[in-house]
């Protein structure tokens, strides 16, 4: 995500030449992004990163800044593994022909122009005899194997309640906008947004080879269909409850919790076991509607909106003009983004989604050593110390839930850097051909692949993102946390940097996702992973009293003009971002205990590990972007992802000088 090009990348891509200058060092604490000029108790994000507000935002972005840069540098890395894979493939079944064959059919233009829609012709056919809600049924099955959510959201995953087994969940979903309130909020913006969404739903049946008038007529019949399902939707604030959220239903009761909706015919499309006598359904009233809309809808509404979904889902991986229409409305009108990705990029993409642990151990190889893991795992250490420490010290909590909370922390489990099994893609066949097709093809594969854990054990040691994805998780039913090395790179951490530097970086990561296991969502699953309550009334009570100052600092930010920060949407997000500093900051002093670190550039460990952190999140947006993220995302606009968590923190006006001012006086902080 950002054109910060490492040596390894550039001798990878052989573009080094004998003469060329080495690329500038990639720092924790940049003095060139501070801006000295501007007070860091009045705007600390200002302070640390007032000199990179003028780095432009290159037009295939949204925003532009740290992640992108370690993104682009990773990039780098996987383009110099796939073209090698394409270029010399490998045995049938390889990893090398497996990752070459999928690489070389994205990269494909010609083909994929000639093909046109002939590859989704059997699915458009299905889709036109279409005759009955029964047969409406099966097709919404066969299209979620192929990856196509058209409807609902159907997965596999761990019981909320039963942390050991493995069950199927129902869950709302079908939408073409980014969340339900797209379909109702009102102003003059939002109906804008409704208007390009339609326009773009009679581009793309024009694309699909409807006449203009018909094209019109099949754009308002999805657009009134999908407002009705939105109309059945929770809130993002509602789904954020998972009690609220959580329905175990016996397979025979389905008919009977929503009349009308074929249940064992989906069951007998997906191939679904027999065995299996409960599944989860998140939202009740959602398939009560959905199986309503079923019977009360014409057929030929329902024969578009699959239609509709089918070209959405698939319109990345078609030719250039769906592709280019796709991004018009999805890239530029939501996000203000006004360059399209480089073919390589989107195609690496949809590989590292497929495909995503076969490129996962050519990338270990070269970007992530023995002994940053062996560092990064010490750091891990050190937080979950600190958070034993600040347990013990939460003078809100009664004896019996700090046992509990103690219990949890001592048996949550790490995962750094890559998994100790891979996954075995051998079973998925790959080949030159079309691209939609190999990507419909690794689609299947993994959704009968996770259809097989029914029954099975809940594997503990399967990860939830591929070790190159610069991101991290903590996973509540199975109580552990993921850093995969993608993540775990320059500027975020460097084996060989100070503790101020990776400490203050990490912040975000390792202190954030471990106090996702105490947030709101994260304390209410104990430390087996099960959705269980473990609090005294009274503690409890105590935990949402400070949530909710939480909640009114948040809400208190204007982010644009007359646009706030939905506190209750972000409030997880918000006490781990507030906590995980907290956290780190500990850790940071417990890693260097007994210790005298030095001043770096005239400043002291603190002031460097407080830099460290905001220079993690320095970033460039764009209005729509940052628009776009307070309506749909459960994180806050990455700016008040500083100034929130410095607000309330002692230590922090301490090393700057500071003065207390009111907004620092609310107990905001729970950990």
């Amino acid at each position: 995500m950002r054109t910060c090009t490492t040596l390894l990348a550039l001798t990878l891509l052989g573009t080094l030449g004998a003469e060329e200058p080495k690329p500038r060092p990639i720092l924790g604490v940049d003095p060139a992004y501070i801006q000295t000029s501007t007070s860091p108790c009045r705007d600390f994000y200002g302070y640390a990163n007032g000199a990179f507000d003028k780095v432009p935002i290159p037009g295939e972005y949204a925003g532009y800044g740290v992640n992108q840069e370690i993104d682009e540098r990773n990039e780098a890395i996987l383009k110099g593994i796939l073209e090698g894979a394409m270029r010399s493939s490998g045995p049938k079944g390889s990893l090398a022909q497996r990752v070459g064959d999928f690489y070389a059919s994205g990269m494909d233009e010609a083909l994929i122009e000639k093909e046109g829609l002939k590859p989704l012709a059997p699915l458009f056919t299905a889709i036109q005899a279409l005759r009955t809600p029964r047969e409406v049924v099966t097709e919404l099955g066969h299209l979620q194997v192929l990856g196509v959510r058209a409807g609902f959201r159907f997965s596999i995953q761990v019981d909320d309640k039963d942390s050991s087994a493995m069950i199927a969940s129902f869950g709302q979903g079908g939408l073409g906008l980014p969340e339900r309130d797209y379909y109702f909020r009102p102003g003059p913006e939002a109906e804008a947004i409704r208007q390009a969404y339609q326009q773009h739903l009679e581009r793309m049946f024009i694309l699909a080879g409807e006449e203009a008038k018909a094209a019109k007529a099949a754009a308002t019949a999805v657009l009134r269909l999908e407002t009705k399902l939105a109309q059945a939707s929770k809130t993002l604030v509602d789904l954020r409850d998972p009690q609220a959220n959580y329905h175990k239903v016996a397979r025979k009761d389905l008919s009977a919790l929503a009349p009308g909706l074929e249940w064992e015919t989906f069951f007998s499309a997906v191939g679904f076991p027999a065995t299996e006598a409960q599944v989860l359904v998140g939202q009740p009233e959602f398939f009560k509607d959905l199986a309503g809309l079923l019977g009360s809808e014409p057929m030929e509404t329902w024969r578009t909106y699959l239609r509709w979904q089918v070209l959405r889902s698939g319109a990345s991986f078609l030719g250039s003009a769906f592709v280019n229409e796709n991004f018009a409305f999805y890239g530029r009108t939501l996000s203000g983004t006004t360059e399209l990705r480089p073919r390589w990029k989107r195609v690496l993409r949809a590989a590292d989604f497929s495909l995503g642990e076969d490129l996962g151990q050519l990338y270990v190889k070269t970007a992530f050593s023995p002994a940053a893991k062996a560092r990064a795992l010490e750091m891990v250490r050190f937080h979950l110390e600190a958070m034993r420490a600040r347990i013990l010290a939460a003078d809100w909590m009664v004896a019996a839930t700090k046992t509990q909370a103690l219990k949890k922390l001592d048996t949550m489990h790490t995962k750094v850097g890559y998994p100790d099994r891979w996954r075995d893609y051998s079973g998925l066949e790959l080949s030159r051909r079309a691209f939609v097709l190999n990507v419909q093809a690794a689609q299947a594969f993994d959704f009968r692949r996770d259809l097989a854990k029914l029954g099975k054990p809940v594997d503990r040691n399967e990860w939830q993102m591929t070790p190159q994805t610069n991101n991290a998780y903590y996973e509540p039913t199975l109580n552990e946390m993921c850093f995969p090395a993608g993540i775990l790179q320059p500027p975020f951490f460097d084996e060989k940097a100070d503790d101020a530097s990776n400490y203050g970086a990490l912040a975000s990561t390792i202190g954030h996702e471990l106090t996702h296991g105490f947030d709101d969502q994260g304390r209410q699953y104990d430390w087996q992973g099960n959705l269980k309550d473990w609090w005294t009334a009274d503690d409890a009570k105590r935990f949402e009293a400070r949530a909710d100052h939480i909640v009114k600092q948040y809400e208190a930010f204007e982010v644009l003009p007359g646009l706030h920060i939905n506190g209750k949407q972000t409030l997880g997000e918000n006490i781990a971002d507030i906590g995980g500093l907290r956290v780190s900051y500990e850790a940071f002093k417990l890693a260097t205990k007994g210790q005298k670190p030095k001043a770096v550039d005239g400043r002291s460990p603190d002031q460097r590990f407080f830099i460290a952190f905001a220079q993690g999140w320095r970033t460039n947006q764009r209005p729509e972007a940052i628009r776009l993220g307070v309506t749909t995302d459960v994180h806050s606009p990455i700016r008040w992802r500083v100034l929130g968590p410095v607000a309330d923190f002692p230590e922090f006006r301490k090393a700057f000088g500071c003065e207390a001012t009111p907004t620092t006086q609310a107990p905001t902080a729970i950990w």
